[in-house]
């Protein structure tokens, strides 16, 4: 088929009047919560005693240590567990970055092990809110801030008003910001906003110092009645080397105990006292064991390596329930979500001197009842703890099975303020399942990630899993059944199928049965149309064609729709009822009046041969184009006049469906234009044989 085409920009001009609309957004809302964002570094789903631990201390094994979580088990009792809740990518840098940007690793700019890589100018959670009315505050780990010295991504230039944060990832591996314990490194900095403010941090453990930060915070935001806050807690431990406390956790909790900001230079908190490293919790001070699994001889002690994991866990259970509290006493707990969670599984790592046992995740079963660590994807390497309390909104000890993943936080917080959630975001909000208010959207459970090493050989792990070579690996859920790939050569390359329901572990692989070759090729074609590549993190099905959809109903012409409303970017629409809607046999719509608001094309286009194809997108304001799932251009922020976009896809020859949304920021004239080409040849207007709904 010849594609050369004139070039010609096609434009979609609006007139329009339709008197009054009301504003989509306009609807009587209770008054905005409080957010607080809690998540830990490297804590398994089976380090909570409410998922897992419990179980073992019920079993009574004594050959099976437990460790106890009382705060996060209280938390859960008042609130919801997410059993089923993924992280977006099995390490931190990442994982944190899907969670700031609510897309996944298909669509994030940082990906594998891009530690300190400017996080993606563009939508955050911080902006979001920012635009809902919040004050935002970032305390604990960053490690997104960007390579260069003027440090492009720092929080105060990704939606937070107010940050005080261990900037630089490596930090991260420290929890004493000012001593040098056991790992020799170059000085570490917390950085307060714009200012290093290491000189003062004495003997501050990180776990305190940034529990203590939080409350200080929460208590300066609840003082502003008419101005909600969201604050994120990124505690940095267990990850990496495991540092004890200074001392026993301050008696109570909230405004008149437990950890207190003093604000005094070399001894900044309460706890900044006494000798670094030094602190076992009594639970697990003189703790014993059946260590060689023999009843007839004595019990063991505990490794000093798995005292000191439990510690710092529970160290973090004591910070969570303190904040609590602290909610309680300022009595705005019934106006507060807080969720806590994890950014992946348990690491095989602790930093500590070679006369200490080295940690490994079996000695507590970290990763619960599944296979997989930190850099893993199977489910013990990706699938986390998640807890969600909000009294009065959120019933208590609810249990929701219905899978869930980490971008899904952004526009779950976006609905929770009452502000839209932005067209680039592949989360869903989840509100629904949260509230029982609605019906709630399906999650896209879709991780990618590549390294070098190997599933450890744990016999706690299927025989299949152990020493198994990592490299390119990605994992899709869909109900009840995951396709993982482990050391993908092409796009061709079979998912591996289990049910994880019924099989936890991933212990039987159901992909050689003639029964799942259609879900076999659902995961292949699903994973092609929900992504797009990054030069910067290669992977072997960059180049594939996305497949088409061709077993569909379809009539020529496209579907427009206009929503009126002040949306504060280009939007989603889904789940908004239009006020005008219309059939068009191109994208041209001379003679139609819209409102201010959002207006959105849906529908199908053929494409007539397999190839490259480039689409470019041109309006005097944002705008946003899908392809499947997949987003293809995004003009969406820091949009203005006569702006344009371009972006490339590999496509089957076929049906492929799309979405384009445009923001109409004033009623009246609205001009967005798209072309196409393939293979580099000419752009042109996309023909109306092309185009079907």
């Amino acid at each position: 088929m010849n594609h050369s085409l004139t070039c010609l920009l096609i434009s979609v001009i609006v007139i329009v009047n339709f008197g009054k609309v009301a504003s989509a957004q306009a609807v009587n809302r209770p008054a905005k919560p409080n957010i607080i964002f809690i998540l830990v570094d490297d804590m398994g789903w089976g380090d909570l005693g409410v998922f897992w631990q419990k179980q073992r201390m019920q079993q009574n094994n004594r050959s099976e240590p437990w460790q106890f979580t009382p705060a996060l088990d209280k938390m859960a009792a008042n609130g919801a567990m997410l059993t089923n809740h993924y992280c977006a990518a099995p390490v931190c840098a990442p994982s944190r970055a899907s969670i700031m940007l609510g897309v996944s690793q298909g669509h994030a700019n940082v990906r594998n092990n891009q530690f300190d890589k400017a996080l993606q100018d563009t939508y955050t959670i911080g902006r979001v809110l920012q635009q809902a009315g919040y004050t935002t505050s970032l305390i604990g780990k960053w490690g997104l801030q960007g390579l260069t010295p003027d440090w492009p991504a720092h929080p105060l230039n990704r939606g937070f008003d107010y940050s005080y944060t261990y900037m630089r990832h490596v930090d991260g591996h420290e929890h004493y910001p000012k001593e040098q314990v056991y790992i020799e490194r170059a000085k570490k900095e917390v950085w307060e906003n714009r200012t290093n403010v290491i000189d003062g941090l004495d003997k501050c453990f990180t776990t305190d110092l940034w529990t203590a930060k939080a409350k200080q915070q929460i208590i300066e935001q609840s003082k502003q009645k008419d101005k909600p806050f969201f604050l994120y807690l990124a505690y940095d431990v267990p990850h990496a080397v495991l540092e004890l406390p200074t001392q026993a956790y301050p008696k109570g909790g909230g405004l008149t105990g437990g950890l207190q900001w003093l604000n005094k230079p070399h001894q900044m908190i309460n706890t900044a006292s006494g000798t670094p490293d030094s602190y076992t919790h009594p639970n697990y001070a003189n703790a014993t064991y059946d260590g060689d699994n023999n009843k007839a001889t004595p019990e063991l002690p505990w490794p000093d390596t798995y005292k000191r994991y439990a510690t710092l866990c529970g160290r973090i259970d004591d910070g969570v329930g303190d904040i609590l509290q602290t909610l309680e006493d300022l009595k705005i707990d019934n106006n507060t979500m807080v969720v806590f969670t994890s950014d992946n599984g348990p690491s095989i790592e602790s930093y500590l001197p070679n006369n200490y046992v080295p940690y490994e995740p079996t000695f507590f079963n970290s990763f619960g009842p599944f296979d997989g660590i930190k850099r893993d994807v199977w489910e013990g390497g990706v699938r986390m703890p998640a807890i969600v309390q909000w009294t009065g909104k959120v019933p208590a000890n609810k249990v929701i099975d219905q899978p869930s993943i980490s971008y899904d936080w952004l526009p779950t917080f976006a609905s929770a303020a009452g502000v839209a959630i932005p067209a680039r975001i592949d989360g869903v909000s989840l509100l629904p399942q949260l509230t029982g208010k609605g019906t709630q959207p399906q999650s896209l459970v879709y991780i990618e990630y590549e390294n070098n090493g190997k599933t450890p050989g744990f016999g706690e792990f299927a025989p299949a899993h152990r020493n198994r070579l990592r490299n390119q690996m990605q994992k899709i859920r869909m109900g009840d059944y995951v396709g993982v790939r482990y050391n993908i050569q092409s796009a061709t390359d079979d998912f591996e199928i289990y049910n994880v329901v019924t099989d936890r572990q991933e212990a039987k692989n159901l992909a050689g049965q003639a029964a799942y070759s259609v879900m076999q090729q659902q995961f292949k074609d699903k994973v092609l149309q929900s992504r797009m590549p990054d030069t910067t993190a290669v992977r072997p099905y960059d180049n594939a064609l996305v497949p088409a959809i061709n077993n569909i109903t379809k009539l020529p012409g496209i579907q427009w729709k206009s929503y009126g409303g002040n949306f504060p970017w280009v939007s989603r629409v889904e789940g908004l009822t239009p006020t005008a809607t219309g059939i068009t046999s191109t994208f041209n719509l001379d003679n139609v009046n819209v409102p201010a608001g959002i207006f959105y094309h849906e529908g199908y286009i053929n494409v007539p041969a397999d190839g490259l194809y480039t689409f470019t997108v041109k309006g005097d304001d944002g705008f946003l184009l899908r392809l499947h799932d997949a987003v293809v251009v995004d003009g969406s922020y820091y949009c203005h006049a006569g702006n344009e976009a371009s972006g490339s896809i590999r496509l089957q020859a076929g049906y492929h469906p799309f979405r384009l949304y445009y923001r109409q920021p004033l009623a009246g004239k609205a001009v967005i234009g798209i072309l196409w080409n393939v293979d580099g040849e000419q752009s042109q207007a996309i023909a109306p044989q092309y185009l079907f709904h």
